[in-house]
């Protein structure tokens, strides 16, 4: 290969090379800033196929898509001095590149960082401000909107990015306070228990008081009629036996005296000692007599 050949194929590498340098391409999921010596020339390079000087012009790209700051598990004091801990996290993206170049260098990591801190002191601010109930139900949604919309403020300012979402995913008490809280809970229940069987034992005794005094009355009033019915069974009884008398008064003495004598000798071992001439032999001595 002569010297020519040689020098018009490295020729050719070389512009080859600087060609395809001279060409970059930025997704629709990208950001961009175009640099010049390490100075921003074009602040948002809009996607596509563009150009640029190489070896002179660099390119930044930064991912817009949405991304999600996790943060750590951070205490916080509500209104009344009560703690809470607390776990969120954030969306953010980036939304001004070159602010967001210009702040973090282009690393996600700082950006989280900062983000993070800022997090932090916005969510204890605004806990500081509610009491207990509110910052756990009461007021949760305004407190969220209201967290994204101071961290969205400053960080498009300071750092170039736009904060979509903050979301809280826990809030617990610390360690130390759950077990008073837990044995306060416990010894309330105990109280309500208490009175509950107080209140069940009490309405218990009136039951069985008030079951008592109906059973006796209507024991009261069942004796009251048996007595009325015996009565009468035993006025019915006697009108009967007088009726039965006033027919014939001799036949009545001699049935009620075979009455007594199948009553008296029922048993064969049965003893009665009597005067022979008494009136209860009076219709035996009859019948021997005949």
């Amino acid at each position: 290969m002569s010297n020519k050949s040689l020098t018009a194929l490295i020729v050719g590498v070389v512009l080859a090379i600087v060609a395809w340098n001279s060409f970059y391409i930025v997704s629709q999921t990208e950001r961009a800033v175009l640099l010049r010596f390490g100075r921003i020339v074009e602040p948002d390079v809009k996607p596509g196929l563009h150009l640029k000087i190489p070896y002179v012009n660099s390119v930044r790209k930064f991912d817009a898509r949405l991304m999600t700051l996790d943060t750590t598990t951070s205490r916080f004091l509500t209104l009344e001095k009560k703690a809470l801990m607390v776990d969120s996290y954030a969306k953010w993206r980036v939304d001004d590149a070159e602010r967001f170049y210009t702040a973090t260098s282009g690393m996600k990591q700082i950006a989280d960082e900062r983000l993070a801190r800022r997090l932090e002191a916005a969510l204890r601010d605004q806990f500081g401000k509610r009491t207990l109930h509110e910052s756990v139900s009461g007021q949760r949604d305004e407190l969220m909107a209201s967290v994204t919309n101071s961290l969205n403020r400053d960080a498009q300012k300071e750092l170039g990015i736009e904060v979509v979402d903050v979301r809280v995913k826990g809030m617990d008490l610390p360690r130390e306070v759950n077990r008073s809280v837990f044995e306060r809970m416990s010894s309330e229940r105990e109280r309500e228990a208490r009175e509950h069987r107080a209140k069940g034992k009490e309405l218990a005794e009136g039951i069985r008081a008030d079951a008592d005094r109906q059973r006796r009355v209507l024991l009261a009033e069942a004796f009251r009629e048996a007595e009325e019915l015996r009565g009468d069974g035993d006025a019915q009884a006697a009108a009967i036996y007088a009726a039965a008398y006033g027919q014939d008064r001799e036949f009545y003495s001699f049935h009620r005296s075979l009455q007594a004598y199948r009553e008296s000798f029922a048993n064969k071992e049965d003893v009665l000692v009597l005067d022979p001439n008494s009136d209860f032999f009076r219709y035996l001595e009859s019948a021997t007599a005949q």
